[in-house]
Protein backbone atom coordinates (compact mmCIF):
# COMPACT_ATOMS: atom_id res chain seq x y z
CA UNK A 1 0.00 0.00 0.00
CA UNK A 2 1.54 3.43 -1.10
CA UNK A 3 0.40 6.53 1.56
CA UNK A 4 -0.25 9.45 -0.60
CA UNK A 5 -1.90 13.12 0.06
CA UNK A 6 -5.25 13.37 -0.35
CA UNK A 7 -5.23 16.99 -0.44
CA UNK A 8 -4.98 19.36 -3.69
CA UNK A 9 -1.26 19.96 -3.52
CA UNK A 10 -0.11 18.93 -7.34
CA UNK A 11 2.44 21.47 -7.95
CA UNK A 12 3.36 19.83 -11.43
CA UNK A 13 -0.46 19.10 -12.38
CA UNK A 14 0.62 15.44 -12.54
CA UNK A 15 -2.06 13.06 -12.54
CA UNK A 16 -1.83 11.23 -9.05
CA UNK A 17 -4.70 8.79 -9.84
CA UNK A 18 -2.55 7.71 -12.80
CA UNK A 19 0.78 7.25 -10.80
CA UNK A 20 -0.94 5.10 -8.32
CA UNK A 21 -2.56 2.80 -10.60
CA UNK A 22 0.93 2.34 -11.83
CA UNK A 23 2.40 1.43 -8.46
CA UNK A 24 -0.63 -0.65 -7.41
CA UNK A 25 -1.19 -4.30 -6.24
CA UNK A 26 -0.48 -5.73 -9.70
CA UNK A 27 2.48 -3.57 -11.07
CA UNK A 28 5.55 -4.56 -11.78
CA UNK A 29 7.24 -2.18 -9.18
CA UNK A 30 4.92 -4.19 -6.17
CA UNK A 31 6.09 -7.35 -7.18
CA UNK A 32 9.40 -6.07 -6.67
CA UNK A 33 8.69 -4.48 -3.21
CA UNK A 34 9.79 -1.15 -4.10
CA UNK A 35 7.85 1.35 -2.67
CA UNK A 36 8.14 5.08 -5.07
CA UNK A 37 8.44 7.89 -2.97
CA UNK A 38 5.37 9.85 -3.91
CA UNK A 39 4.81 11.37 -0.25
CA UNK A 40 7.70 11.92 1.86
CA UNK A 41 6.62 11.46 5.13
CA UNK A 42 8.20 10.72 8.67
CA UNK A 43 5.11 8.77 9.39
CA UNK A 44 4.98 5.23 7.76
CA UNK A 45 1.00 3.57 7.25
CA UNK A 46 3.01 0.05 8.18
CA UNK A 47 4.88 1.42 11.22
CA UNK A 48 5.25 -1.49 13.15
CA UNK A 49 4.73 -4.35 10.56
CA UNK A 50 7.84 -5.08 10.19
CA UNK A 51 8.39 -3.12 6.46
CA UNK A 52 9.90 0.35 7.05
CA UNK A 53 10.20 1.90 4.21
CA UNK A 54 13.70 4.10 3.63
CA UNK A 55 15.27 5.92 0.14
CA UNK A 56 19.14 5.43 0.17
CA UNK A 57 20.19 8.69 1.95
CA UNK A 58 17.89 7.40 4.97
CA UNK A 59 18.59 3.45 4.87
CA UNK A 60 22.56 4.27 4.73
CA UNK A 61 22.10 6.54 7.79
CA UNK A 62 19.90 3.49 9.72
CA UNK A 63 23.66 1.39 9.38
CA UNK A 64 25.16 4.04 11.16
CA UNK A 65 28.84 4.96 11.06
CA UNK A 66 31.44 2.89 12.83
CA UNK A 67 33.96 0.14 11.43
CA UNK A 68 32.93 -0.13 7.94
CA UNK A 69 33.29 2.84 7.13
CA UNK A 70 36.96 3.27 8.32
CA UNK A 71 37.56 0.02 6.78
CA UNK A 72 36.46 1.39 3.34
CA UNK A 73 38.00 4.71 4.26
CA UNK A 74 41.80 2.40 4.54
CA UNK A 75 41.11 0.54 1.30
CA UNK A 76 39.98 3.40 -0.92
CA UNK A 77 42.44 5.49 0.09
CA UNK A 78 45.18 2.53 -0.53
CA UNK A 79 43.28 3.00 -4.04
CA UNK A 80 44.22 6.58 -3.90
CA UNK A 81 47.79 6.72 -2.31
CA UNK A 82 48.70 3.75 -4.98
CA UNK A 83 47.57 6.01 -8.12
CA UNK A 84 49.32 8.93 -6.93
CA UNK A 85 52.39 7.37 -6.50
CA UNK A 86 52.53 5.80 -9.82
CA UNK A 87 52.18 8.90 -11.21
CA UNK A 88 54.41 11.20 -9.10
CA UNK A 89 57.08 8.40 -9.54
CA UNK A 90 58.07 9.33 -12.69
CA UNK A 91 59.17 12.49 -11.38
CA UNK A 92 61.92 11.52 -9.29
CA UNK A 93 62.97 8.28 -11.93
CA UNK A 94 63.54 11.15 -14.86
CA UNK A 95 66.69 13.24 -12.89
CA UNK A 96 68.11 9.22 -12.47
CA UNK A 97 66.99 7.68 -15.72
CA UNK A 98 68.09 10.46 -18.04
CA UNK A 99 71.78 8.62 -18.84
CA UNK A 100 70.11 4.59 -19.18
CA UNK A 101 67.44 5.81 -21.49
CA UNK A 102 69.06 9.00 -22.87
CA UNK A 103 67.05 11.87 -22.24
CA UNK A 104 66.52 15.06 -22.81
CA UNK A 105 64.29 18.27 -21.34
CA UNK A 106 62.07 17.44 -24.90
CA UNK A 107 61.94 13.15 -24.22
CA UNK A 108 61.58 13.61 -20.73
CA UNK A 109 58.35 15.81 -20.60
CA UNK A 110 57.18 13.09 -23.30
CA UNK A 111 57.86 10.54 -20.15
CA UNK A 112 55.79 12.61 -18.07
CA UNK A 113 52.86 12.74 -20.02
CA UNK A 114 52.54 9.44 -21.91
CA UNK A 115 51.14 8.14 -18.52
CA UNK A 116 48.52 11.04 -18.99
CA UNK A 117 47.93 9.83 -22.22
CA UNK A 118 46.87 6.67 -20.78
CA UNK A 119 44.76 7.86 -18.03
CA UNK A 120 43.29 9.91 -21.19
CA UNK A 121 42.40 6.47 -23.06
CA UNK A 122 41.37 4.45 -19.79
CA UNK A 123 39.07 6.87 -17.79
CA UNK A 124 36.73 6.91 -20.20
CA UNK A 125 36.70 3.10 -21.23
CA UNK A 126 37.06 2.21 -17.43
CA UNK A 127 34.32 4.50 -15.45
CA UNK A 128 32.01 3.22 -18.70
CA UNK A 129 32.27 -0.12 -18.17
CA UNK A 130 31.78 0.77 -14.53
CA UNK A 131 28.27 2.40 -14.76
CA UNK A 132 27.54 -1.07 -16.28
CA UNK A 133 29.17 -3.60 -14.79
CA UNK A 134 29.70 -1.91 -11.34
CA UNK A 135 32.72 -0.57 -9.44
CA UNK A 136 34.12 -3.09 -7.36
CA UNK A 137 35.03 -5.98 -10.15
CA UNK A 138 36.69 -2.85 -12.65
CA UNK A 139 38.84 -1.83 -9.60
CA UNK A 140 40.11 -5.13 -9.02
CA UNK A 141 40.74 -5.46 -12.47
CA UNK A 142 42.61 -1.79 -12.88
CA UNK A 143 44.61 -2.57 -10.07
CA UNK A 144 45.97 -6.07 -11.55
CA UNK A 145 46.41 -4.68 -14.11
CA UNK A 146 48.42 -1.31 -13.10
CA UNK A 147 50.68 -3.22 -10.88
CA UNK A 148 51.76 -5.85 -13.97
CA UNK A 149 52.19 -2.51 -15.96
CA UNK A 150 54.47 -1.27 -13.86
CA UNK A 151 56.60 -4.56 -12.87
CA UNK A 152 56.91 -4.75 -16.38
CA UNK A 153 58.39 -1.43 -17.04
CA UNK A 154 60.85 -1.73 -14.34
CA UNK A 155 62.49 -4.43 -16.27
CA UNK A 156 62.50 -1.92 -19.58
CA UNK A 157 65.96 -1.72 -21.26
CA UNK A 158 65.02 1.17 -23.89
CA UNK A 159 63.45 4.50 -23.95
CA UNK A 160 60.06 3.10 -26.79
CA UNK A 161 59.72 -0.14 -24.57
CA UNK A 162 59.48 1.86 -20.97
CA UNK A 163 56.85 4.42 -22.96
CA UNK A 164 54.94 1.66 -23.90
CA UNK A 165 54.27 0.07 -20.65
CA UNK A 166 53.96 3.44 -19.02
CA UNK A 167 51.47 3.73 -21.58
CA UNK A 168 49.74 0.61 -19.96
CA UNK A 169 50.05 1.62 -16.65
CA UNK A 170 48.54 5.17 -17.35
CA UNK A 171 45.29 3.29 -19.25
CA UNK A 172 44.85 1.44 -15.91
CA UNK A 173 45.13 4.30 -13.46
CA UNK A 174 42.94 6.15 -16.02
CA UNK A 175 39.82 4.16 -14.54
CA UNK A 176 41.36 4.23 -10.69
CA UNK A 177 40.22 7.65 -9.84
CA UNK A 178 36.78 8.26 -11.77
CA UNK A 179 35.64 4.58 -10.16
CA UNK A 180 36.86 4.91 -6.78
CA UNK A 181 35.81 8.41 -5.92
CA UNK A 182 32.19 7.24 -7.34
CA UNK A 183 32.35 3.95 -5.21
CA UNK A 184 33.80 5.63 -2.15
CA UNK A 185 30.98 8.33 -2.24
CA UNK A 186 27.93 6.17 -2.70
CA UNK A 187 28.45 4.41 0.89
CA UNK A 188 28.50 7.88 2.56
CA UNK A 189 25.79 9.81 3.96
CA UNK A 190 25.21 13.29 3.23
CA UNK A 191 26.21 15.02 6.42
CA UNK A 192 29.56 13.51 6.07
CA UNK A 193 30.35 13.00 2.16
CA UNK A 194 32.36 16.12 2.06
CA UNK A 195 34.41 15.27 5.22
CA UNK A 196 35.20 11.76 4.21
CA UNK A 197 35.94 12.88 0.58
CA UNK A 198 38.29 15.58 2.13
CA UNK A 199 40.06 12.85 4.09
CA UNK A 200 40.25 10.53 1.05
CA UNK A 201 41.80 13.36 -0.87
CA UNK A 202 44.49 13.61 1.91
CA UNK A 203 45.73 10.36 0.96
CA UNK A 204 46.88 11.61 -2.23
CA UNK A 205 49.44 13.63 -0.08
CA UNK A 206 50.00 10.39 1.74
CA UNK A 207 51.31 8.89 -1.83
CA UNK A 208 53.46 12.20 -2.21
CA UNK A 209 54.74 11.78 0.69
CA UNK A 210 55.70 7.58 0.17
CA UNK A 211 56.96 8.19 -2.82
CA UNK A 212 59.39 11.20 -1.74
CA UNK A 213 61.04 9.58 1.11
CA UNK A 214 61.08 5.75 -0.83
CA UNK A 215 63.03 7.74 -3.83
CA UNK A 216 65.39 9.51 -1.07
CA UNK A 217 65.94 5.81 0.89
CA UNK A 218 66.53 3.48 -2.57
CA UNK A 219 67.65 5.87 -5.78
CA UNK A 220 70.63 7.26 -4.13
CA UNK A 221 71.54 4.01 -2.44
CA UNK A 222 73.27 2.58 -5.92
CA UNK A 223 71.85 -0.89 -5.29
CA UNK A 224 71.19 -3.54 -8.20
CA UNK A 225 73.64 -4.23 -11.03
CA UNK A 226 73.93 -5.08 -14.26
CA UNK A 227 74.53 -8.43 -16.37
CA UNK A 228 75.92 -8.28 -20.07
CA UNK A 229 73.62 -6.04 -21.39
CA UNK A 230 70.53 -6.38 -18.83
CA UNK A 231 70.71 -3.18 -16.26
CA UNK A 232 68.47 -3.63 -13.19
CA UNK A 233 69.90 -0.52 -11.04
CA UNK A 234 68.17 1.46 -7.88
CA UNK A 235 65.44 3.62 -10.07
CA UNK A 236 64.23 0.16 -11.46
CA UNK A 237 64.21 -1.28 -7.74
CA UNK A 238 61.99 1.62 -6.44
CA UNK A 239 59.75 1.29 -9.66
CA UNK A 240 59.28 -2.46 -8.67
CA UNK A 241 58.53 -1.24 -4.99
CA UNK A 242 55.69 0.94 -6.66
CA UNK A 243 53.86 -1.88 -7.72
CA UNK A 244 53.03 -3.49 -4.29
CA UNK A 245 50.25 -0.83 -3.11
CA UNK A 246 48.50 -2.00 -6.46
CA UNK A 247 48.80 -5.96 -5.78
CA UNK A 248 48.00 -5.12 -1.92
CA UNK A 249 44.81 -2.89 -2.82
CA UNK A 250 43.53 -6.22 -5.60
CA UNK A 251 43.37 -8.33 -2.57
CA UNK A 252 41.82 -5.81 -0.29
CA UNK A 253 39.22 -4.79 -2.43
CA UNK A 254 38.01 -8.70 -2.46
CA UNK A 255 36.68 -8.29 1.36
CA UNK A 256 34.23 -4.91 0.65
CA UNK A 257 30.89 -5.12 -1.30
CA UNK A 258 29.41 -3.82 -4.33
CA UNK A 259 28.02 -0.55 -3.81
CA UNK A 260 24.17 -0.12 -2.63
CA UNK A 261 23.49 2.89 -4.63
CA UNK A 262 24.88 1.10 -8.11
CA UNK A 263 22.62 -1.87 -6.96
CA UNK A 264 19.61 0.20 -6.24
CA UNK A 265 19.90 2.26 -9.68
CA UNK A 266 19.99 -0.82 -11.78
CA UNK A 267 17.47 -2.65 -10.18
CA UNK A 268 18.71 -4.92 -7.45
CA UNK A 269 17.35 -4.33 -4.56
CA UNK A 270 17.05 -6.95 -2.17
CA UNK A 271 21.20 -7.09 -3.11
CA UNK A 272 21.45 -3.58 -1.92
CA UNK A 273 19.34 -4.32 1.20
CA UNK A 274 21.69 -7.16 1.86
CA UNK A 275 24.84 -4.99 1.55
CA UNK A 276 22.94 -1.99 4.55
CA UNK A 277 22.67 -5.46 6.80
CA UNK A 278 26.37 -6.27 6.52
CA UNK A 279 27.25 -2.46 6.89
CA UNK A 280 24.79 -2.64 9.91
CA UNK A 281 26.18 -5.46 11.14
CA UNK A 282 29.88 -4.62 11.22
CA UNK A 283 29.13 -0.28 12.24
CA UNK A 284 26.82 -1.70 15.13
CA UNK A 285 27.29 -5.36 15.96
CA UNK A 286 23.81 -6.11 16.12
CA UNK A 287 22.09 -9.42 13.86
CA UNK A 288 21.24 -8.09 10.21
CA UNK A 289 17.68 -9.27 11.15
CA UNK A 290 17.38 -5.93 13.12
CA UNK A 291 18.06 -3.62 10.45
CA UNK A 292 14.61 -1.57 10.25
CA UNK A 293 14.79 -1.33 6.43
CA UNK A 294 12.62 -3.87 4.70
CA UNK A 295 12.15 -1.96 1.22
CA UNK A 296 13.76 0.96 -0.61
CA UNK A 297 11.84 4.11 -1.80
CA UNK A 298 12.72 4.92 -5.29
CA UNK A 299 12.61 8.68 -6.11
CA UNK A 300 13.41 8.27 -9.72
CA UNK A 301 11.73 5.20 -11.24
CA UNK A 302 14.07 6.36 -14.50
CA UNK A 303 16.89 5.35 -12.95
CA UNK A 304 15.88 2.60 -11.26
CA UNK A 305 16.00 -0.34 -13.64
CA UNK A 306 13.27 -3.67 -12.38
CA UNK A 307 14.91 -6.53 -11.93
CA UNK A 308 12.58 -8.45 -14.57
CA UNK A 309 12.83 -6.23 -16.88
CA UNK A 310 16.66 -6.73 -17.05
CA UNK A 311 16.07 -10.20 -17.07
CA UNK A 312 14.27 -9.64 -20.21
CA UNK A 313 17.16 -8.30 -22.38
CA UNK A 314 19.08 -11.37 -20.93
CA UNK A 315 19.05 -12.66 -24.78
CA UNK A 316 21.29 -10.21 -25.56
CA UNK A 317 24.96 -10.76 -24.98
CA UNK A 318 26.53 -9.45 -21.80
CA UNK A 319 29.19 -7.48 -24.15
CA UNK A 320 26.45 -6.20 -26.38
CA UNK A 321 24.47 -4.90 -23.38
CA UNK A 322 27.61 -3.51 -22.18
CA UNK A 323 28.65 -1.88 -25.06
CA UNK A 324 25.13 -0.49 -25.18
CA UNK A 325 24.97 1.15 -21.84
CA UNK A 326 28.31 2.66 -22.76
CA UNK A 327 27.19 4.47 -25.53
CA UNK A 328 23.78 5.33 -24.14
CA UNK A 329 25.65 6.60 -21.14
CA UNK A 330 27.96 8.86 -23.16
CA UNK A 331 24.84 10.41 -24.84
CA UNK A 332 23.34 11.10 -21.64
CA UNK A 333 26.49 13.44 -20.65
CA UNK A 334 26.40 15.49 -23.76
CA UNK A 335 21.98 16.62 -23.60
CA UNK A 336 20.96 19.08 -20.97
CA UNK A 337 20.44 19.18 -18.11
CA UNK A 338 23.41 17.08 -17.54
CA UNK A 339 25.49 18.92 -20.38
CA UNK A 340 25.77 21.83 -18.13
CA UNK A 341 27.52 20.17 -15.60
CA UNK A 342 29.64 17.91 -18.29
CA UNK A 343 31.29 20.97 -19.38
CA UNK A 344 31.81 22.57 -16.84
CA UNK A 345 33.30 19.43 -15.25
CA UNK A 346 35.25 19.37 -18.19
CA UNK A 347 36.83 23.27 -18.16
CA UNK A 348 37.74 23.01 -14.64
CA UNK A 349 39.35 19.95 -14.90
CA UNK A 350 41.12 20.61 -17.77
CA UNK A 351 42.54 23.82 -16.81
CA UNK A 352 43.42 23.19 -13.35
CA UNK A 353 45.38 20.07 -13.66
CA UNK A 354 47.53 22.01 -16.54
CA UNK A 355 48.73 23.77 -13.19
CA UNK A 356 48.53 20.92 -10.42
CA UNK A 357 50.65 18.15 -12.87
CA UNK A 358 52.16 20.50 -15.02
CA UNK A 359 54.13 22.17 -12.47
CA UNK A 360 54.15 19.58 -9.37
CA UNK A 361 55.44 16.75 -11.77
CA UNK A 362 58.33 19.19 -12.43
CA UNK A 363 59.44 20.61 -8.98
CA UNK A 364 62.34 17.38 -8.43
CA UNK A 365 63.73 18.35 -12.10
CA UNK A 366 63.80 22.13 -10.87
CA UNK A 367 65.47 21.51 -7.49
CA UNK A 368 67.77 19.23 -9.50
CA UNK A 369 68.93 22.17 -11.54
CA UNK A 370 69.05 24.82 -8.68
CA UNK A 371 71.31 22.28 -6.80
CA UNK A 372 73.37 21.63 -10.04
CA UNK A 373 73.84 25.91 -10.48
CA UNK A 374 74.32 26.28 -6.72
CA UNK A 375 77.21 23.53 -6.86
CA UNK A 376 78.91 25.11 -9.65
CA UNK A 377 78.35 28.78 -8.97
CA UNK A 378 79.15 28.72 -5.06
CA UNK A 379 75.58 29.24 -4.19
CA UNK A 380 75.45 32.75 -6.46
CA UNK A 381 71.57 34.12 -7.13
CA UNK A 382 69.98 33.24 -10.12
CA UNK A 383 66.40 33.26 -11.52
CA UNK A 384 65.12 29.84 -12.64
CA UNK A 385 65.63 31.31 -16.42
CA UNK A 386 69.03 31.94 -15.70
CA UNK A 387 69.43 28.39 -13.94
CA UNK A 388 67.75 26.50 -16.88
CA UNK A 389 69.63 28.44 -19.42
CA UNK A 390 72.47 27.16 -17.95
CA UNK A 391 72.01 23.69 -16.96
CA UNK A 392 70.47 23.11 -20.61
CA UNK A 393 73.90 24.88 -22.53
CA UNK A 394 76.53 23.87 -20.23
CA UNK A 395 75.55 21.79 -17.56
CA UNK A 396 74.85 17.86 -17.61
CA UNK A 397 71.98 18.51 -20.10
CA UNK A 398 74.16 19.78 -22.72
CA UNK A 399 75.40 17.29 -25.40
CA UNK A 400 78.86 18.32 -24.78
CA UNK A 401 78.30 17.17 -21.00
CA UNK A 402 79.22 13.82 -19.40
CA UNK A 403 75.84 11.91 -18.69
CA UNK A 404 75.51 12.18 -14.56
CA UNK A 405 72.56 10.35 -12.97
CA UNK A 406 73.43 10.91 -9.40
CA UNK A 407 71.29 13.13 -7.48
CA UNK A 408 72.09 14.54 -4.46
CA UNK A 409 70.53 14.18 -1.19
CA UNK A 410 69.37 17.57 -1.20
CA UNK A 411 67.02 17.17 -3.96
CA UNK A 412 65.17 14.99 -2.20
CA UNK A 413 64.73 16.74 0.94
CA UNK A 414 63.25 19.40 -1.14
CA UNK A 415 61.03 17.43 -2.87
CA UNK A 416 59.85 15.76 0.66
CA UNK A 417 59.29 19.01 2.27
CA UNK A 418 57.06 20.51 -0.58
CA UNK A 419 54.44 17.26 -0.15
CA UNK A 420 54.87 17.64 3.62
CA UNK A 421 53.29 20.80 3.21
CA UNK A 422 50.11 20.07 1.96
CA UNK A 423 49.27 17.76 5.30
CA UNK A 424 47.75 21.34 7.01
CA UNK A 425 46.19 22.21 4.21
CA UNK A 426 44.37 18.72 3.95
CA UNK A 427 43.75 18.72 7.35
CA UNK A 428 42.19 22.06 7.00
CA UNK A 429 39.86 20.78 4.02
CA UNK A 430 38.47 17.74 5.89
CA UNK A 431 37.77 19.86 8.92
CA UNK A 432 35.74 22.85 6.63
CA UNK A 433 34.60 21.13 3.45
CA UNK A 434 31.30 21.09 4.91
CA UNK A 435 31.17 24.21 6.70
CA UNK A 436 32.84 26.37 4.11
CA UNK A 437 31.70 24.18 0.82
CA UNK A 438 33.29 22.81 -1.76
CA UNK A 439 33.35 26.08 -3.84
CA UNK A 440 35.03 28.28 -1.05
CA UNK A 441 37.54 25.95 -1.29
CA UNK A 442 38.31 25.54 -5.09
CA UNK A 443 38.43 28.99 -5.63
CA UNK A 444 40.53 29.93 -2.79
CA UNK A 445 42.84 27.47 -3.94
CA UNK A 446 43.22 28.13 -7.46
CA UNK A 447 43.88 31.64 -7.26
CA UNK A 448 46.65 31.14 -4.51
CA UNK A 449 48.05 28.18 -6.82
CA UNK A 450 47.91 30.50 -9.41
CA UNK A 451 49.37 33.25 -7.89
CA UNK A 452 52.05 30.77 -6.66
CA UNK A 453 53.21 29.99 -10.19
CA UNK A 454 53.41 34.24 -11.20
CA UNK A 455 55.66 33.99 -7.85
CA UNK A 456 58.27 31.25 -9.52
CA UNK A 457 59.73 33.66 -12.25
CA UNK A 458 60.84 35.55 -9.27
CA UNK A 459 62.42 33.02 -7.09
CA UNK A 460 66.51 33.49 -7.28
CA UNK A 461 67.72 31.14 -4.87
CA UNK A 462 67.46 27.77 -4.41
CA UNK A 463 65.21 28.51 -0.54
CA UNK A 464 63.00 30.94 -2.73
CA UNK A 465 62.26 28.15 -4.86
CA UNK A 466 61.33 25.60 -2.31
CA UNK A 467 59.08 28.09 -0.28
CA UNK A 468 57.02 28.88 -3.66
CA UNK A 469 56.55 25.30 -4.50
CA UNK A 470 56.36 24.75 -0.72
CA UNK A 471 53.22 26.86 -0.79
CA UNK A 472 52.34 25.78 -3.94
CA UNK A 473 51.56 22.07 -3.35
CA UNK A 474 49.84 23.17 0.33
CA UNK A 475 47.02 25.15 -1.85
CA UNK A 476 46.62 22.93 -4.84
CA UNK A 477 45.62 19.85 -2.84
CA UNK A 478 43.04 21.97 -1.05
CA UNK A 479 42.08 22.90 -4.31
CA UNK A 480 41.93 18.91 -5.49
CA UNK A 481 39.95 17.72 -2.56
CA UNK A 482 37.09 20.70 -3.31
CA UNK A 483 37.11 19.85 -7.25
CA UNK A 484 36.71 15.81 -6.36
CA UNK A 485 33.75 16.09 -4.07
CA UNK A 486 32.37 18.80 -6.22
CA UNK A 487 32.30 16.76 -9.64
CA UNK A 488 31.72 13.48 -7.83
CA UNK A 489 28.84 14.68 -6.14
CA UNK A 490 27.01 16.63 -9.54
CA UNK A 491 26.34 13.82 -11.14
CA UNK A 492 23.53 11.69 -10.88
CA UNK A 493 24.29 7.80 -9.82
CA UNK A 494 23.46 6.26 -12.89
CA UNK A 495 26.28 8.57 -14.80
CA UNK A 496 28.98 9.37 -11.93
CA UNK A 497 31.52 6.97 -12.97
CA UNK A 498 31.01 8.10 -16.25
CA UNK A 499 30.78 11.67 -15.86
CA UNK A 500 33.47 11.47 -13.66
CA UNK A 501 35.74 9.49 -16.03
CA UNK A 502 34.95 12.08 -18.84
CA UNK A 503 35.96 14.99 -16.44
CA UNK A 504 39.21 12.80 -15.52
CA UNK A 505 39.67 12.57 -19.53
CA UNK A 506 40.04 15.86 -19.54
CA UNK A 507 42.56 16.68 -16.60
CA UNK A 508 44.81 14.03 -17.83
CA UNK A 509 44.51 16.32 -21.57
CA UNK A 510 45.76 19.07 -18.90
CA UNK A 511 48.47 17.04 -17.39
CA UNK A 512 49.66 16.25 -21.14
CA UNK A 513 49.30 19.92 -22.71
CA UNK A 514 51.35 21.08 -19.08
CA UNK A 515 54.12 18.40 -19.29
CA UNK A 516 54.57 19.12 -22.85
CA UNK A 517 54.61 22.72 -22.90
CA UNK A 518 56.58 23.61 -19.86
CA UNK A 519 58.99 20.92 -21.75
CA UNK A 520 58.91 23.09 -24.17
CA UNK A 521 58.55 26.71 -23.09
CA UNK A 522 61.31 26.36 -20.04
CA UNK A 523 64.28 25.81 -22.40
CA UNK A 524 63.14 28.16 -25.02
CA UNK A 525 60.93 30.34 -23.55
CA UNK A 526 61.22 30.51 -19.82
CA UNK A 527 58.86 32.77 -18.94
CA UNK A 528 55.97 31.84 -20.41
CA UNK A 529 54.99 28.38 -18.53
CA UNK A 530 54.61 30.37 -14.82
CA UNK A 531 52.31 32.82 -16.18
CA UNK A 532 50.32 30.80 -18.77
CA UNK A 533 49.74 28.32 -15.72
CA UNK A 534 48.78 31.34 -13.41
CA UNK A 535 45.92 32.20 -15.50
CA UNK A 536 44.39 29.05 -16.07
CA UNK A 537 44.34 27.94 -12.39
CA UNK A 538 42.71 31.32 -11.37
CA UNK A 539 40.12 31.23 -14.66
CA UNK A 540 39.38 27.43 -14.46
CA UNK A 541 38.44 27.87 -10.63
CA UNK A 542 35.50 30.57 -11.52
CA UNK A 543 33.80 28.29 -13.16
CA UNK A 544 32.87 26.14 -10.10
CA UNK A 545 30.10 28.92 -9.07
CA UNK A 546 28.30 27.85 -12.24
CA UNK A 547 27.80 24.40 -10.67
CA UNK A 548 25.08 23.52 -8.44
CA UNK A 549 26.00 24.04 -4.58
CA UNK A 550 26.46 20.02 -3.35
CA UNK A 551 27.57 20.52 0.33
CA UNK A 552 25.53 18.76 2.52
CA UNK A 553 23.40 17.69 -0.32
CA UNK A 554 21.63 14.27 -1.35
CA UNK A 555 23.33 12.39 -3.75
CA UNK A 556 20.98 12.57 -6.98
Amino acid sequence: MVETDPGPKNPHNCDVKGDLQLNGPGSKTAELGVVPSVKKSKSDPEKGSNSEKADFERAIELTGYGRFHYMLLAVCGLVSTSEEMDVISMSFILPSAQCDLDLTTQTKGWLNSIIFIGMMVGAYAWGSVADSLGRKRVLIAISIVNALAIVASSFSQNYELFMFFRFVNGAALGGSGPVIWSYFAEFQPKKKRGAMLSFMAAFWTLGNLFVAGLAWVIIPSEIGGSTGGFVYNSWRIFLLVMSLPSFVVAALLFLLPESPKFLISTGRHEDALEVFRSIYLMNTGRSKDEYPVKQILVDDLVHAKPEKQIESKEPKSKLRRMLSDIVEHSKQLFVPPILKFTTISITINFTFHIGYYGLMMWFPEMFNRFDEWSRTHDNAEADICEVTAYVTRLGTHSAAAQCDSHIHSDVFMESLITVAAAIPSNIFAVLGMDRLGRKFFLVFATFSAGSCSAAMYFVYNKTNNLIVSAIFSSVISCGNASLDCLITEVFPTNLRATGVAVSMVAARLGGIIGNVVIAALLDTYCPAPTFIVAVLLAGGGLMCLFLPNTTRQALQ
